[in-house]
């Protein structure tokens, strides 16, 4: 996979492990003939470590193979989260750590969650786009503010904090981007 098309989420192979892609940036030459560097930030999903990669323009990355599975989220322990497997049933344990970022964005019985197979061994999650969360706590609408795009603070059933437009109430369905963290409608 050439430099260019490696986007956020793509898990490469990069020293041996599998890495998924966090953050990108990419520097333009600013002399005629230099090359584009593309910088990016990966998690190595079975030591965690944080790995910075840069390459070239034409440089290229495998993709790392591994299985994706369709799982359900069962519930959290003391210690890990747990996942169902919506084919055959097994459940797949992974520790808090490992989804610290994702946890957020987990509600009993959601689906369309992608649990990470490497080498037999659950490694990750891959969360649908959008989730629905319930708001349980935000200050209440001012009549008469529904025509303006001010924002207030909103605490979600997660624990989740994002802003909200002025007009939402609590008790109310949202649609969160899961890879921005931001309100996107109402559900």
């Amino acid at each position: 996979m050439l430099a260019k098309d490696i986007k956020r989420g793509v898990i490469v192979n990069y020293n041996g492990g599998p890495c998924i892609i966090e953050t990108i940036s990419v520097q333009s030459p600013s002399a005629r003939g230099a090359a584009t560097y593309y910088k990016y930030r990966a998690r190595n999903l079975v030591s965690r470590q944080k790995v910075d990669i840069t390459l070239r323009g034409g440089d290229s990355l495998e993709e790392a193979d591994f299985q994706r599975r369709s799982v359900k989220y069962l519930y959290a322990d003391g210690t890990h989260f747990h996942f169902m497997d919506n084919e055959n049933y097994e459940q797949y344990p992974l520790a808090k750590e490992d989804v610290e970022d994702q946890a957020q964005y987990l509600t009993e019985e959601l689906e369309g969650i992608l649990v990470l197979i490497y080498n037999d061994q659950a490694v990750g999650i891959q969360l649908p786009l959008t989730v629905e969360l319930k708001v349980v706590q935000c200050d209440p609408g001012i009549r008469g503010n529904s025509a303006t795009s001010r924002t207030k603070p909103a605490t979600l059933e997660t624990g989740l904090m994002i802003q909200v437009p002025e007009y939402l109430s609590e008790g109310e369905l949202v649609k969160v981007d899961t890879r921005t963290g931001e309100y996107l409608s109402r559900a």
